[in-house]
């Protein structure tokens, strides 16, 4: 053998037996992530505390700004936006449920000024919902922080519901007001434990 195929040989029974001694030794047991470095947020106006619930759609909003009144009017819009997005997914499922249950002789006209009325009836509500929380912050940084929590009450909407229902004529034919209810009642139950 030369003295360079030596060399080579020499330099790779080292490599391999860094290599296997490497992997010979103990593997090293990851360490518990510690929250000491972390402080929790407590976030005023919350959806913890604010939750919709078999009673009230509720939703919260939260918005920065340098001015006061824009900081109150945004976190007032993503409150009033959140809600509205509740609110209809639980009146889609509910119309839905309901229209799907009810074998009525001309289905699909019944089906379609039904949820027209009904989506009539959340629009006009959700125009009046109250606040259930407002809370304005500002900080050194110049930004005021608004937390914004709002509501509408279900029987409030389940009452105007059947009030504009009992206006048509011919919805009213076909409508069954206690199973809408019975409908509304399981979906709002199924909203106040999500």
């Amino acid at each position: 053998m030369t003295k360079n195929a030596l060399r080579i040989l020499s330099l790779a029974l080292l490599a391999i037996s860094l290599l296997t001694f490497n992997s010979c030794k103990a593997k090293k047991v990851a360490a518990k992530p510690t929250y000491t470095d972390m402080k929790e947020v407590i976030t005023p106006c919350s959806d913890t505390e604010f939750r919709s619930d078999a009673n009230f759609f509720r939703a919260t909003g939260v918005a920065s700004s340098q001015d006061q009144s824009t900081c109150k009017r945004k976190a007032l819009l993503d409150a009033n936006t959140n809600l509205a997005a509740s609110v209809n997914r639980i009146i889609k499922s509910v119309t839905d449920r309901y229209t799907n249950e009810r074998r009525i002789g001309a289905a699909s006209d019944f089906e379609e000024k039904f949820d027209q009325l009904v989506r009539d009836v959340v629009n006009q509500q959700l125009s009046n919902v109250t606040t259930a929380c407002s809370k304005l912050f500002t900080k050194t940084d110049g930004l005021f922080y608004s937390y914004i929590a709002v509501e509408v009450a279900k029987d409030e909407l389940l009452n105007n519901i059947n009030s504009n229902i009992s206006r048509n004529q011919k919805l009213q034919l076909d409508y069954d007001k206690m199973k809408f209810e019975k409908i509304f009642n399981e979906e709002m139950s199924k909203l106040s434990k999500e």
